[in-house]
């Protein structure tokens, strides 16, 4: 699978939050994580706006595709 989040973004973002340093395989696992669960969201959105017949996602699939992926 591409990759569509790259680890330096989650490296920069742990530091901005306190990190002294961040090992790359840390930086790699969080864009790992957050790249599946933002599949997950986005998957479901596509189900929720077809299921009501509509071609476009709305805010609304994606909050309530949000609150059913992450639990």
């Amino acid at each position: 699978m591409n990759k569509i989040f790259h680890r330096f973004s989650f490296e920069k973002i742990l530091k901005k939050l306190g990190a002294e340093r961040v090992s790359k395989k840390a930086a790699e696992k969080l864009a790992e994580i957050v790249e599946k669960k933002t599949l997950e969201i986005a998957k479901l959105s596509v189900t929720f706006a077809k299921h009501a017949g509509r071609k476009t996602i709305l805010a609304e699939d994606v909050t309530l595709a949000k609150k059913r992926v992450l639990i």
